[in-house]
């Protein structure tokens, strides 16, 4: 469904297992970053009531989620850590479309944000199929079906929004830059690490 090119190696969960601290440290925080770039597109974007009315509760559900995960980190004894720079996000953003109409670059913000949730969706599919800790397992298991809501939503409104951009052939694009990038990435204790 996601059409990303490369799928996770399960491998990539052991990783994970041997820092969980870090794991949900850099999760909060991806919580935090997607919320913030939620109402980032709400703020330039606001002429569009429905996108406004939809953004506004994936930002509340963002916002839940990094609840969540703090709470998790409470309840196990750690801290959160500082904020960590997401590489992966940031290359992704590089690739961006920047210049253009203010449409095109709407479009392009909107389809970025569709390939993080698709990733994240995909990365929490592994953690609750792979993660010996159960109660994990389940939590990872809700937010993947949460990730996947986010990512349609956002190459919906890329669709409907869009005055010339082919969205699904810009999509195939970001799939294609997105399945060269990630083989750089699965060796770190990060969700997209």
């Amino acid at each position: 469904m996601l059409g990303l090119k490369l799928k996770t190696d399960p491998r990539w969960v052991t990783i994970v297992e041997s820092n969980i601290e870090e794991i949900l440290t850099d999760h909060a925080w991806c919580e935090q970053k997607a919320a913030t770039n939620i109402i980032t597109i709400i703020t330039y974007n606001s002429e569009h009531e429905e996108l406004v009315t939809d953004l506004l509760e994936i930002a509340k559900e963002e916002l839940e989620h990094f609840q969540m995960v703090h709470n998790i980190i409470k309840e196990r004894g750690l801290k959160l850590g500082r904020e960590r720079k997401d590489h992966y996000v940031n290359e992704l953003f590089k690739f961006m479309k920047k210049d253009g109409s203010r449409n095109d670059s709407f479009i392009d913000r909107l389809l970025f944000s569709a390939m993080i949730e698709a990733r994240s969706c995909e990365r929490f599919k592994v953690l609750s199929q792979n993660i010996e800790d159960k109660k994990l397992a389940e939590f990872y298991r809700e937010l993947m079906i949460s990730e996947a809501g986010h990512y349609t939503t956002f190459l919906k409104f890329a669709r409907k929004y869009t005055e010339k951009v082919d969205v699904d052939k810009r999509w195939a694009e970001w799939l294609e830059f997105e399945g060269e990038l990630i083989t750089n990435y699965g060796k770190s204790e990060t969700v997209h690490g």
